[in-house]
């Protein structure tokens, strides 16, 4: 099943928990004839896919990076619940006497944001990255178990 990415209300944090924002909200395709500087910045957030999965214990997202490193992703948690991928593919210099044939890889900054639900714990977010591929887990609260209250007679 293909989602269809939203900018919500011109913004580019992307909230699954607000469904009037879904339903209102402008769609990418809407505004990327705006300009070219704002279609080539919607076209570089596009090509970074990013998987959002829900397990019993945490949120997790997996974002497809291939060729760059730690030191140039960057992970945080903004406005207390937004979380925030970010970083930049370089282009490959251009050496003397080189003749390029194609030039298909991406480059230029890249921007993920995403609005965490309510059960997310935000201080205990973690991240690594193995084979071009960075994963963030974001620890959900757990709720206590219910409390039996002894009934006393009297």
């Amino acid at each position: 099943m293909a989602l269809t990415p939203f900018l919500l209300g011109g913004s580019d944090i992307f909230d699954p928990f607000n469904f009037d924002s879904l339903l209102l909200g402008s769609r990418l395709s809407d505004r990327a004839g705006q300009n070219s500087s704002y279609a080539r910045d919607v076209a570089a957030v596009a090509n970074t896919q990013v998987d959002w999965k829900e397990i019993a214990e945490a949120h997790v997202f997996k974002a497809n990076l291939p060729g760059l490193s730690k030191e140039e992703v960057k992970v945080q948690v903004q406005d207390g619940r937004v979380l925030q991928i970010s970083g930049e593919r370089k282009k490959e210099e251009v050496s003397h006497g080189e003749k390029w044939h194609r030039v298909e890889r991406a480059h230029g900054s890249f921007l993920r944001r995403f609005r965490l639900p309510e059960n997310a714990q935000v201080d205990k977010v973690s991240a690594a990255m193995e084979n071009g591929v960075l994963t963030v887990t974001v620890p959900k609260i757990q709720k206590p178990a219910p409390k039996t209250i002894e009934i006393q007679c009297t």
